[in-house]
């Protein structure tokens, strides 16, 4: 990964920190109002004989806590961690207190004990979901074992067969496992692509607004040109005709000479720009080497191939210069460099239908366990002893695999040789390989034409 990727601040916002009180409180008015019509229902309809009065009390110990965080706390509040992890500690304990004042496992509303384990697992970290989970089923197994039974007004109890009740409650035991884990980790992955598509637009955004300054800074070395190019005529007149006033000769060739700094100034800013202005398309060898350029001088040779194949021409093919493609290119030749023994190979390859380009390294290549896996985000992307310092967390090769889809490239990642060969007997490169394919229309840009008259900038 190159520094930027490394410095971006990525990982520092948890997920329970996204969890707002008005969600969970609007959650628990939902079940509320589900648990007072199940108990009427009973009462009511079906005739079931209930403690009501000790039942409402429990429904109304949730309308409590409701109804103090409307009025203590701005429902737009973030929760903390710990704050998560104490609401649906009680929501559990409300729930395991209402079913055991209506049934145990007979009461068919018993699977919803599921429910706070399932939100701490999308919500919070793994050990807080454990401990969610293990309360749970500690509370289910006291309830299963110790409750009030259903009886109806003729003194009829409800309750299910011993066998029933057993595979209810192993039901629930599996759930609380099942559903926690697969939330989890559903809910990990998905924070992490987050995360990492949100690492891979700042990045993009970062280069375009380089490209973007350089086209600024070029367009006002080259409208400053004229005007420059004037005081030092001006002042080089001057300084002939003021040959008699040696002092006002010498403010003459003042003014020339920071007329001449000015320009080499503007002409050092805006080399690069220039290339961004007028070169909006490069050919194919030379966009390579751009990327490339920040790690030429890092102690490995970078060798530079290019070669029609199949029905290719031999004139290079001109492409345009994305941003996104120079960024994501030279973030895996970094990553080659990083981990090569002393050569890299950055081959450019070419038909009349595809473009193709080759990074390859006589490193150790991609350890065998990950090579699977190469793209998604905060993976280690290569075998770590390779290079004890490099701490990359595979951030980078997802922000240059992401790049370089939108531009339409075919992406593999593969090793020059097995493991298993012994290093005599190993080719030269030996290590990591990325090839990229693109469809030759996605890259190339037409023949350019004259650039046209200058147009002056309006102030």
């Amino acid at each position: 990964m190159s520094g930027f990727e490394t410095a971006l601040p990525v990982r520092g916002t948890t997920s329970h920190e996204w969890v707002r009180l008005r969600t969970l409180t609007f959650l628990r008015w939902m079940a509320i109002i589900g648990q007072l019509m199940a108990i009427l229902v009973a009462w009511f309809l079906l005739e079931i004989g209930l403690n009501l009065v000790w039942c409402l009390a429990t429904v109304g110990a949730s309308v409590l806590v409701n109804l103090l965080a409307l009025f203590l706390t701005p429902e737009s509040r973030r929760l903390s961690h710990n704050a998560v992890l104490a609401l649906l500690l009680f929501d559990t304990a409300q729930l395991a207190v209402l079913l055991l004042l209506t049934g145990g496992l007979n009461n068919p509303f018993a699977l919803l004990i599921l429910v706070p384990t399932t939100i701490a697992a999308t919500t919070l970290e793994w050990r807080a979901t454990m401990l969610i989970g293990v309360v749970t089923v500690v509370l289910t197994t006291f309830v299963a074992g110790l409750y009030v039974p259903l009886v109806s007004t003729e003194g009829e109890v409800i309750q299910l067969p011993a066998l029933f009740e057993f595979g209810y409650w192993t039901a629930i035991v599996i759930g609380v496992v099942f559903l926690g884990a697969y939330a989890q980790r559903i809910s990990n992955d998905s924070r992490v692509m987050s995360e990492a598509l949100l690492a891979a637009q700042l990045a993009l955004s970062r280069e375009q607004k380089l490209t973007d300054l350089g086209g600024v800074v070029a367009a006002a070395a080259h409208e400053l040109g004229t005007p420059l190019a004037t005081i030092k005529l001006v002042s080089s007149e001057l300084a002939d005709e003021l040959s008699d006033n040696e002092e006002l000769r010498e403010d003459a060739l003042l003014i020339r000479a920071q007329a001449d700094r000015c320009r080499d100034i503007l002409r050092s800013m805006g080399r690069a720009g220039k290339d961004d202005l007028h070169l909006r398309t490069a050919p194919l060898i030379s966009v390579l080497r751009e990327a490339a350029e920040p790690h030429m001088d890092r102690g490995k040779e970078i060798i530079f191939t290019t070669e029609p194949i199949g029905d290719g021409s031999d004139k290079q093919p001109a492409i345009y210069r994305y941003p996104e493609l120079i960024h994501a290119l030279r973030n895996l030749v970094q990553n080659a460099v990083d981990f090569a023994a002393s050569k890299v190979w950055v081959d450019a390859l070419w038909s009349g239908s595809t473009i193709v380009v080759r990074v390859c390294d006589d490193g150790r290549g991609y350890a065998p366990d990950v090579i699977g896996r190469i793209g998604d985000p905060f993976l280690h992307g290569r075998n770590s002893t390779a290079r004890k310092e490099y701490e990359g967390m595979g951030l980078g090769l997802f922000i240059a695999k992401t790049l370089l889809e939108r531009t339409g490239a075919r992406i593999t990642f593969r090793n020059g040789t097995t493991p298993f060969v012994p290093a005599d007997r190993k080719p030269e490169r030996s290590g990591a390989i990325v090839e990229l394919a693109w469809p030759i229309e996605r890259l190339l840009a037409p023949e350019r034409e004259a650039l046209g008259e200058n147009v002056p900038i309006e102030s």
